[in-house]
């Protein structure tokens, strides 16, 4: 049977299309799915004639902890939508769906010196321009051949075009234009990187004009084989555009903002369209407020959207609000370009917004039962285990280390039974070495607790959870007398106990200074909340450690490039900032961040790709 609170939500899901997550402990995504009912979709996993034979549906009993949904509007923006949540989360058992494999975008970056585009499977932040992903590898690599065909941009590697000493096949048969040996126009070459953007944003209707005016010419002239392979790629680019109609034809970026108020607190939901593309569902929860609705809409705009958030064409409003116009002149001004701030009141603007209200007051619904649900939580600790007061803000420290070495403690941060990142600490041990955990412990709470005293954002929290059992508790009071803390806040330890004698694994305790006999764990559900910060703390510390061991390891990586020494290092690390930023920069970036040319053109061929290119195999085959 599923949990209470589970059970809750299935009372109330809508009758709409939408998405739905099923989450495991620690807030853990296990399986995204898309309905054209949820009520009928999701309720569906629990009855008991079911006949879901799916592994994971009967272990839904063991492993489900909450439950969470989208409403959308359509069954097909309910498919994309759990396309980009896969994609987010990489649900456990979503089999078929979480390898980033499956999922190809292309790579654009204006800023090189030629630009050219490339097919990766993992975007990152570098500031270069991502296109897809693409719903199928076949659509991603055949848009990546249409636009080298047709906007000659370079194909080959910044190592291969550093190295080159005569033009490669691609030159040959006209796919590019040589900058590797020739002069190039640049502008006329960034025209081309332009017109690519703009193609590659859906614009690419002139494209498809002159495909098909070849394919005719070609039909009628009988080289159907000719025709064939346009066709062939007209029905490519089909299923690029396919992916960009979802809830509107209008090729313009969207951002839809719809509102639910129930007294003083308000839920507002933003649905982002990206080319009539459903990308996402935001909402945010606004709680103690006063104002009018209308000031309320014009203030969260103004406030999102000169924090960072990327700008659309159109932000379509709920109600009109004050100084409507002022507030699009300020925004476009942020943005570079205009942007409208439209009230639609009919066709398709009106039922986004219509949408986007179903957002919110589903969202709004959810939160609220949510909140009832963690502030009980919170009482039933605060009871149990007789606290002075709720435990508003509780943080858990654990300890990681690797055979002894680099050891690393973390504190992370719950408020108001939510994970708070913004409290999350993070501590290089510096005074004992060995694997000594109570050592290692002993520093970092007595660092954490001494900040207390200095600095306002480092306040005491209302419980303090330690993983571990009655070794490690006694070490957090230790720290805490030593620093004339003694009582200033409760202490608990939370132990994961080891297997017995007969391999059976044992409850998880909960041990409490003064009291000889632990807590178990699973006498309150309410204890999960503690598990959870646990599992976190966890989590983070080890992912502190292996995120220093793979910068101590690149920075080796960087020693050893001939020519390269401790004073170059640092030089480089001065004015780029890490060594990540090193490794992705171009010759030009290092030279004028102090390496000498010769070092630079070492720095680029050690950590440059060293695998050539398809067309580069071609024309090696050729030669031979």
């Amino acid at each position: 049977m599923p949990s209470e609170n589970v059970t809750r939500k299935l009372e109330n899901l809508p009758p709409s299309p939408g998405v739905y997550l099923f989450k495991g402990e620690g807030g853990v995504v296990l399986y995204v799915g898309k309905a054209r009912s949820l009520r009928n979709r999701v309720r569906g996993y629990f009855q008991p004639g079911t006949t879901d034979v799916r592994a994971f549906v009967a272990r839904l009993d063991a492993e489900l902890v909450d439950l969470e949904t989208f409403v959308t509007e359509s069954e097909k923006e309910a498919a994309l939508l759990e396309h980009q949540l896969i994609r987010k989360y990489k649900p456990r058992y979503n089999v078929k769906l979480r390898d980033d494999k499956e999922y190809l975008s292309l790579r654009l970056d204006p800023k090189a010196e030629w630009p050219r585009l490339e097919v990766v499977r993992r975007p990152k932040k570098d500031r270069a321009q991502y296109f897809g992903p693409y719903p199928s590898a076949t659509a991603a690599r055949t848009t990546l051949r249409l636009v080298n065909r047709y906007f000659q941009l370079r194909t080959c590697t910044d190592t291969e075009l550093k190295n080159r000493s005569r033009p490669c096949l691609q030159y040959q048969i006209k796919r590019c234009p040589g900058p590797c040996v020739y002069e190039v126009d640049r502008e006329a070459y960034a025209e081309q990187v332009r017109n690519v953007g703009l193609f590659l944003s859906g614009r690419h209707d002139e494209l498809r004009r002159e495909l098909e005016a070849k394919m005719q010419s070609a039909a009628k002239e009988m080289r159907y084989e000719d025709a064939a392979v346009y066709r062939d790629q007209l029905k490519a680019l089909d299923a690029v555009r396919e992916k960009q109609i979802v809830s509107s034809v209008r090729d313009v970026d969207q951002d839809v903002i719809g509102i639910h108020r129930d007294g003083d607190v308000a839920e507002v939901s933003v649905l982002v369209v990206r080319r009539g593309k459903l990308v996402s569902v935001h909402t945010e929860t606004l709680i103690k407020i006063s104002a009018p609705t209308d000031e309320i809409v014009s203030s969260f705009v103004l406030e999102r959207y000169t924090s960072g958030v990327e700008l659309p064409d159109e932000i379509l409003l709920p109600m009109d609000v004050e100084a409507r116009e002022g507030l699009a002149e300020l925004l476009g001004e942020e943005r570079g370009k205009r942007v409208s701030l439209v009230v639609p009141k009919k066709s398709t603007g009106a039922r986004l917004l219509e949408l986007a209200h179903q957002n919110a007051v589903h969202a709004f619904g959810e939160k609220g039962r949510k909140r009832e649900s963690l502030e009980a939580k919170l009482e039933a600790i605060r009871d149990r285990l007789r606290l002075p007061k709720v435990p508003r803000t509780i943080e858990c420290v654990d300890i990681s280390h690797t055979g002894g070495e680099e050891t690393f403690g973390a504190v992370v941060a719950m408020r108001d039974g939510e994970l708070h990142r913004a409290g999350y600490r993070s501590f290089r041990v510096k005074t004992v070495s060995g694997g000594d955990d109570y050592g290692a412990m002993y520093e970092v709470l007595s660092r954490r607790f001494a900040r207390s005293k200095t600095k306002e954002d480092w306040a005491l929290p209302d419980l303090l959870v330690v993983d571990g059992g009655k070794g490690q508790l006694r070490v957090a009071l230790e720290a805490l007398a030593a620093l004339e803390l003694e009582g200033a806040l409760p202490v608990v330890a939370l132990a994961k106990e080891k297997p017995n004698a007969a391999g059976e694994e044992l409850e998880e305790r909960l041990y409490l200074p003064g009291q000889k006999n632990p807590i178990p764990l699973r006498t309150h559900a309410a204890f999960q909340l503690l598990a959870q910060l646990r599992d976190e703390a966890h989590r983070f510390s080890n992912k502190k450690r292996t995120d220093e061991g793979r910068r101590v390891r690149v920075s080796s990586a960087l020693l050893g490039v001939h020519g390269i020494g401790q004073k170059t290092e640092r030089r480089l690390l001065a004015a780029l900032g890490s060594v990540d930023a090193i490794r992705a920069a171009t010759e030009e970036e290092l030279v004028s961040a102090g390496a000498t040319r010769r070092q630079a053109l070492a720095i680029r061929a050690a950590f440059g790709s060293a695998a050539a290119s398809e067309e580069e195999a071609i024309e090696n085959a050729f030669r031979a």
